[in-house]
Parts: C-alpha cells; sequence; structure tokens
C-alpha cells in the first residue's frame, strides 16, 4: 500500500512536489456508521489529513459534519446517546413509503452542521443517493446539504424517499456502499476506505434477532413501536393490531427480512466494489453483530472504530512506499 510521503525541500528553482490528495470514503451501515467517529479520530491522531470526502448512508451523515469542522461536538453528542434520544429522532409516518420520515434526522444534522449547502462546508463533500426509478447513483457534490443527507440515509420501506430535481431518491447503499469510486472521481490521490458491511451477515447469524412471545416482533419493530407509544402517535392502535397478529408461522418478522435482504446485498455489491476499485488503505471494524437501531451502543461503536483503524494505520505507516 502506498503512504502519504513528506518530501524533502526541493532544489533551488525546482516546484515543490503536490502532497498527495487524500479522500475518505465512509461506507453505509445504520447504527454502525458511529464507528466512522472512532476512525476520525484516530486519522487524527496520526496526523493524516483528510482533503476530501464521500460518504453514503450513515457514513454521508457523519462526512457532512466531518467536512464542516464540527466532529468534535458530534462525537460528544452520540457518545451521551441514550434510547430515549434516539426516539426523539424518529418521526413515524406509518402507513406510507416508510415507516420513519427523517426530516428530524436531517434536522439533527443541520444543528451539527453551520452551512446550509454543500459549497460551504471547509471540505470537499459528496453524499450518494440511489434513482429508485432507474437504479442510478446519484451523486451531490453540491446544492441543499441536509437534503443530500436525507437522501442517502432513506433505507427502502423504512425511511420514506426524497424527491429532488424531478428523481424519488433511497439511500445510496444500494448502488455504493463504499464509495472509493466517488472519492477517486472528486480527486483523491490516495483513498482510505471504511467498509462497515464485510461481516454483517455473519454476524447477524451468530447473533439471531429476538422475537418476542413467539410473534415475530424482532428488536426493530419493538422500538419503532416505543417511538410510537412516546409520541402518542395516531396510527398506534393500528400499528399495535397488525404487530400482535399471530403470524402463521414463527417466521422474521418483515423489519428483520427487509434489513436481512439488504444487508446481504449490500455486502455483496461491497465486495464486488472493492474488488474493481480499490481502496489505498482498507479499514473494517469488526462490527457485524450491531443491528440497524443500536445507537444507544454509540460508545462501544465508537471505540470499536477507532481502534480498528488506529491497527490498521500503525501498519499502513510501516509499509514501505512501492515506487
Amino acid at each position: 500500500m502506498n503512504e502519504p510521503q513528506t518530501s524533502q525541500a526541493p532544489a533551488a528553482g525546482l516546484t515543490p512536489p503536490r502532497r498527495p490528495r487524500i479522500g475518505l470514503a465512509l461506507g453505509s451501515g445504520s447504527a454502525r456508521g458511529l464507528a466512522h467517529v472512532g476512525v476520525l479520530r484516530a486519522l487524527k491522531e496520526a496526523n493524516i489529513e483528510v482533503d476530501l470526502v464521500a460518504g453514503t448512508s450513515m457514513g454521508a451523515v457523519i462526512g457532512a459534519v466531518f467536512a464542516s469542522g464540527k466532529i468534535d461536538g458530534l462525537s460528544a453528542r452520540l457518545r451521551n446517546l441514550d434510547w430515549p434520544g434516539i426516539v426523539a429522532l424518529l418521526d413515524p409516518v406509518f402507513p406510507r413509503s416508510g415507516l420513519i420520515d427523517g426530516q428530524r434526522v436531517a434536522e439533527f444534522v443541520r444543528a451539527h452542521v453551520p452551512s446550509a449547502h454543500i459549497e460551504g462546508l471547509l471540505l470537499p463533500f459528496a453524499a450518494v443517493a440511489t434513482d429508485l426509478m432507474t437504479g442510478e447513483e446519484v451523486v451531490a457534490t453540491t446544492g441543499d446539504l441536509t437534503e443530500a443527507v436525507r437522501a442517502s440515509i432513506a433505507v427502502p420501506g423504512i425511511v420514506t424517499p426524497v424527491r429532488s430535481n424531478g428523481r424519488i431518491l433511497v439511500d445510496g447503499g444500494l448502488v455504493n456502499p463504499v464509495p472509493v469510486s466517488v472519492a477517486r472521481a472528486m480527486g483523491a490521490d490516495l483513498v482510505i476506505a471504511v467498509d462497515l458491511n464485510h461481516d454483517i451477515v455473519a454476524g447477524r447469524l451468530s447473533h439471531p434477532a429476538a422475537h418476542a412471545n413467539g410473534n415475530g416482533r424482532g428488536p426493530i419493530m419493538a422500538r419503532l413501536l416505543e417511538s410510537l407509544q412516546a409520541i402518542n402517535s395516531p396510527v398506534l392502535a393500528q400499528f399495535e393490531a397488525w404487530l400482535h397478529k399471530p403470524p402463521l408461522e414463527p417466521l422474521p418478522g418483515i423489519f428483520e427480512v427487509l434489513l436481512a435482504s439488504l444487508y446481504i446485498m449490500q455486502a455483496r455489491v461491497t465486495e464486488a466494489d472493492l474488488r474493481q476499485t480499490q481502496p489505498d488503505l482498507l479499514i473494517q471494524p469488526p462490527l457485524g453483530a450491531v443491528r440497524f437501531m443500536e445507537f444507544d451502543r454509540a460508545e462501544e461503536i465508537i471505540d470499536i472504530g477507532y481502534r480498528s483503524a488506529a491497527e490498521q494505520l500503525a501498519r499502513w505507516t510501516r509499509t514501505p512506499t512501492n515506487d
């Protein structure tokens, strides 16, 4: 692997060599995406200067805040996040094209990022989404920052899509879970990538979801129900009746089926993409057992991301440069 080089003083009259531009590709991963905060801390401690950021889904959320220069404030907030704080970020809209509207998450991002537009960030930034009608990758490098991030996190069937410029946009993890290619297109000479999907399928198998009272209600359904109860939602009675309807067979709940399918797809897409567009450094925190809504494990997840990144960076900086 190549590493950033420090050049010697140039001879008189010669132009000093340009420092390689370092791009960061932050992958999708729902609650696992909190590991990006730990990765960023490890990069800072290793004196790695990041020049541009591309993010998908939770990678777009963390990447946007980092590109604004406000990551320390977000880190402190996340480490103190408990379940009531998570519920406060949910805005159930059942039944619609998603069970969560996502506007409160967008407001959360807006509260931590002073710029309303991507162009106003301190670093070049890109958020990756998917055009639901065409399947095309949509990369936002200019325009409304909150809309770009909101589209990137719109997990199909769970978070409602975003209408933008005649398109219907959903989670970028469908097409580019770890956006190495986007960072390259933005002008990165070296790309550090964070993949949170590599062990998600095996992790789910080794830590199967619990199904309360045999009714097929997995942990995600239970937590969404808690959020409806907390806000006394008018759809609560309908939602509870649907949840308590006895299943024909002891099968996983609808969320578990949907998310397992998405995880399998993203893991395979990530694997194929990383073979085709290899980063210069790949960080893969072992987070396969962390589930979609487990944001209340923030401190643990951040620390795992930090340790994993620190280990990889130590090896990277010891690797001789290939000329």
